[in-house]
């Protein structure tokens, strides 16, 4: 193969076929930053109204780093691994602070803040000032290791580090920004994970897993996470038109959202059962109103099965609310809290 004809080969395609997305009409590194961390969390069709949403309310980083968490984590709400949303916010802070309100113009000094990484990095330099560095992700890895039959897993540091070192050396002297983009948009639409369209790919005749008919095998990622199950029973307790919720702390899942009373078990269980527990059997005397579906809601390391009861209670005891920092909010103040999706899915079917 010459050195440019897989790059042009990629350039090509992605002129006819490219998406028209609204960071690629712009080298504002905020709006491309914005954008790559959205979608690290979902699909472009359902990550574009969080962008929308995201700049409506941010426009520019001063406003992001200016905003409470509290507010940024309701606009990510539904996306998940909110970490990245506090990193979004701590990052755009230290760049006001100590980068006069821009982020770093290289890719060396934006892996110097949190939260970007060399995938993140890479984008960032390479879409907003066309630096030459190979942008890596998981479209990338797909494309690579079936074109070149690469066999290395993916989720190990050698097989990182081939992948970057195969991707550095196809990047073009000139015009790296299009190549990186061309070569992502590619595995997004046409060689994908599932039924790529190999009859009418523009790379078929050099590609291996074609000709080897392996494309379900590559690429190859051998790391499985096991996944652990809870139990969650969520006391939807409710005094006169408010109801008793806090803020989640620690270092658990959904730090900083915020929940009504929960009590974990090893399982599912009756609601007379967990009212005896120590913290609620002498604070709450309540009256079942509603029992939930049991939900479940799948995350990348854990499988939350969640049940609800709402409970009328004419009086909760003081010492609830103070010793497990409860407070009451109203039906429209708790459409306004951050919280997880499980629970603003169970306020959309219930009569909330």
């Amino acid at each position: 193969m010459k050195k440019n004809e897989f790059s042009n080969i990629l350039i090509n395609w992605y002129n006819r076929h490219k998406r028209p997305l609204p960071w690629r009409e712009s080298h504002d590194s905020y709006r491309i930053w914005l954008s790559e961390i959205l979608l690290q969390q979902t699909r472009v069709a359902q990550g574009l109204p969080y962008y929308y949403r995201f700049l409506e309310a941010f426009p520019d980083i001063k406003a992001l780093a200016n905003a409470s968490e509290k507010e940024v984590l309701r606009l990510w709400q539904g996306l998940g691994y909110y970490s990245r949303a506090r990193n979004l916010h701590g990052t755009a802070k230290t760049v006001v602070s100590y980068h006069k309100a821009q982020l770093p113009d290289s890719y060396q000094e934006l892996l110097k803040l949190k939260g970007i990484g060399k995938y993140t990095a890479a984008a960032i330099a390479s879409f907003a000032h066309n630096e030459k560095v190979a942008v890596v992700d998981g479209n990338v890895y797909r494309v690579l290791s079936r074109v070149f039959g690469l066999k290395e897993d993916i989720s190990s540091p050698n097989g990182q580090k081939t992948f970057q070192l195969l991707a550095d050396k196809l990047l073009p002297d000139k015009d790296s920004s299009t190549h990186n983009q061309a070569i992502m948009e590619f595995g997004a639409l046409q060689c994908t994970p599932k039924n790529p369209a190999c009859e009418e790919c523009p790379m078929a005749f050099m590609c291996y897993a074609y000709a080897k008919n392996e494309q379900t095998q590559l690429p190859v990622k051998l790391k499985k996470t096991s996944k652990t199950n809870r139990y969650f029973h969520y006391l939807v307790l409710k005094t006169g038109n408010k109801y008793l919720l806090k803020e989640r702390k620690g270092k658990d899942i959904w730090q900083g959202l915020y929940e009504f009373p929960m009590v974990e078990e090893n399982s599912l269980m009756e609601i007379g059962k967990l009212l005896k527990k120590q913290f609620l059997k002498q604070a709450v005397n309540a009256q079942i109103s509603t029992e939930s579906r049991t939900y479940k809601h799948v995350l990348s390391h854990q499988n939350l099965h969640v049940k609800f009861w709402v409970l009328e209670s004419k009086e909760i005891a003081e010492t609830l609310i103070k010793n497990h920092n409860f407070r009451f909010f109203t039906i429209k103040a708790i459409h306004d809290l951050p919280k997880p999706v499980l629970i603003n899915k169970f306020l959309e079917e219930s009569i909330f």
